[in-house]
């Protein structure tokens, strides 16, 4: 499946995927491939439906022109930071004769982000043939020298496929961080989700990204395992990470969305969704189980229960213990109030319901919809639903 190429069409204009890591906000976000090769994992809804391809060199190539030419108009008017008002950057339309307001918003956005990064989409750029791929670095730097960080999702059984070589070349050339969707390290877990993978492979694809020189995430999905697998998938997706040492853990807890086979496993009683509180015990007990490790944590989602679980291995791993440890010391009441305020955007942790001016209007919203700790679960369920 993962051969399968674009014969070349008419170019049809810059062009963006649907998502990108929450570390990326700011990137320049560059589509290489259209949607997932793989495209099977029961969790994950966003290609569903969608053919995968690749982008023709040449189309990606006039992306790259296009937003150059706007950079180079826009530094031209604009000084460095956010334009004052709507008016100049209305002038600014008028001025460059805008032909492609997306590819000039993107690039008029990423001039006042710095311009630091780029992001290369959709789901697995590095399924591209290595030199075609080099071939697209060396000319993104050439046309953006002073970016720091180029990036770009991949699987590990991808990355397996390249040469050493191939992987340290297009280091060279520019991608110095890879994002890796581990998400369990339990070989259980990961054949019930349809991952394509395993533990052992995902650990050699890491520490074969790590020795190509590049910065390496690894992610992981809290509540993968369902009930059952609950235990088995934290210690065995701690062991896995513990054998990587990646830069950055990031975690991303699990919402069971309609339209994903995991959701139809759901109905049909297949999979049953821990609570919040066991994904909690779940994740504590993987921080318990990181050693002989400096890897980042990052807590940067809204589905996440703790917002604020952010800090390096091994100095803060008792500080990030004692977060969650927090939360469980909370009265039931107050526990529920977190978990909805949580998902409503004000808390980022337990420690905010001492100082968050919220704090009133999430407790009347759980009184007006009568949110208790027997039915606060599934509530959440359907606020989570609104971020996947």
């Amino acid at each position: 499946m993962e051969e399968k190429r674009e014969t070349h069409q008419s170019y049809r204009g810059f062009e963006q995927g649907p998502i990108r890591p929450p570390s990326e906000a700011y990137s320049l976000l560059l589509r290489l491939t259209r949607n997932c090769p793989w495209n099977q994992c029961t969790f994950c809804r966003v290609y569903k439906g969608r053919k995968f391809s690749q982008r023709p060199v040449p189309d990606i190539i006039r992306d790259i022109d296009l937003i150059y030419t706007y950079v180079s108009r826009i530094r031209e008017v604009v000084d460095p930071g956010l334009p004052s008002d709507q008016e100049k950057i209305n002038a600014i339309y008028s001025t460059f004769k805008v032909k492609d307001r997306v590819a000039f918003n993107t690039a008029l956005n990423w001039y006042i982000s710095g311009m630091v990064s780029i992001f290369l989409q959709d789901a697995n750029s590095l399924i591209m043939r290595p030199d075609e791929l080099v071939a697209v670095l060396e000319y993104v730097r050439s046309c953006f020298p002073e970016v720091e960080r180029i990036t770009s999702y991949a699987r590990s059984h991808t990355i397996l496929r390249i040469k050493d070589e191939d992987l340290e070349r297009i280091k060279t050339s520019g991608l110095n961080r890879i994002h890796i969707g581990m998400e369990s390290g339990s070989d259980q877990v990961l054949k019930k989700v349809l991952k394509g993978v395993n533990k052992a492979e995902h650990v050699r694809a890491g520490l074969k990204v790590k020795n190509a020189g590049m910065e390496l995430s690894e992610y992981i999905m809290p509540g993968l395992g369902g009930v059952g697998l609950s235990i088995e998938h934290a210690l065995e997706t701690a062991a896995a990470l513990n054998a990587i040492n990646p830069d950055f853990i990031r975690i991303r807890t699990l919402a069971v969305t309609p339209g994903t086979r995991l959701a139809d496993q759901e109905r049909q009683g297949q999979f049953e969704k821990p609570s919040d509180e066991m994904m909690a015990k779940e994740l504590r007990l993987l921080l318990e189980s990181l050693d002989n490790i400096n890897s980042q944590i990052k807590s940067d989602h809204i589905l996440n229960l703790f917002e604020t679980l952010n800090g390096r291995m091994p100095e803060d791993k008792k500080r990030l213990i004692a977060i969650i440890d927090q939360f469980f010391a909370l009265p039931q009441e107050d526990r529920v109030i977190y978990q909805v305020g949580r998902r409503m955007g004000f808390f980022r942790g337990p420690e905010d319901l001492e100082t968050s001016p919220h704090l009133d209007q999430v407790r009347n919203a759980c009184k007006h919809f009568g949110v208790t700790h027997d039915n606060v679960d599934e509530i959440i369920d359907q606020l989570m639903k609104r971020f996947v």
